[in-house]
């Protein structure tokens, strides 16, 4: 997938959460189905997920490479991309990233904030996956907590993707 694309994916992505967020009242901010997150905390784990991200990708592209090394193999299409992470989640047998576990529920109060600072990131993150050269998306891997190691343009767009799978997960259940 072009970068183009990409990032325009994640602009319709983050506009579809971005719009339900914005409609959910108090209760559905705070509260979730029993044993579930809460609206709040969906929105928590997206900017968690994206802030490491972008600190990754400011960082210098030497520096990377010496961390984690270079891609051995090709970039995998979008479609590849979302079914292994769908096989990963299946086999994690609902288990959380260690950053989201036990995570405290976001204040209706602190809603706003939120939702700014997922905009102002994905805005960031479009930014960033714009100015990188197109070897270096594919070269360049970074860890991800379930998938591995993974090229730079494959995590940006699992990061797309991850935001429609939490953005239905609220449609379906709450």
């Amino acid at each position: 997938m072009e970068k183009e694309a990409i990032a325009d994916l994640l602009e319709e992505k983050y506009q579809a959460l971005l719009e339900l967020l914005e409609s959910k009242d108090v209760d559905q901010w705070e509260s979730g189905p029993k044993g579930k997150w809460t609206t709040g905390q969906h929105a928590l784990h997206l900017l968690q997920s994206i802030k490491p991200l972008n600190a990754a990708m400011s960082m210098p592209k030497f520096l990377l490479r010496y961390k984690f090394g270079k891609a051995n193999r090709a970039v995998r299409p979008y479609d590849a991309v979302v079914k292994r992470y769908q096989e990963r989640l299946e086999g994690a047998k609902g288990k959380t990233y260690k950053g989201s576990q036990n995570m405290k529920v976001p204040r209706y109060k602190d809603k706003d904030y939120i939702l700014t600072r997922l905009q102002v990131e994905q805005k960031k993150l479009q930014a960033k996956t714009m100015r990188y050269k197109d070897k270096d998306l594919d070269a360049l891997i970074l860890p991800h907590p379930l998938m591995g190691k993974m090229p730079v343009r494959e995590v940006v767009m699992w990061s797309a993707y991850h935001v429609e799978h939490h953005t239905k997960t609220l449609k379906e259940k709450y």
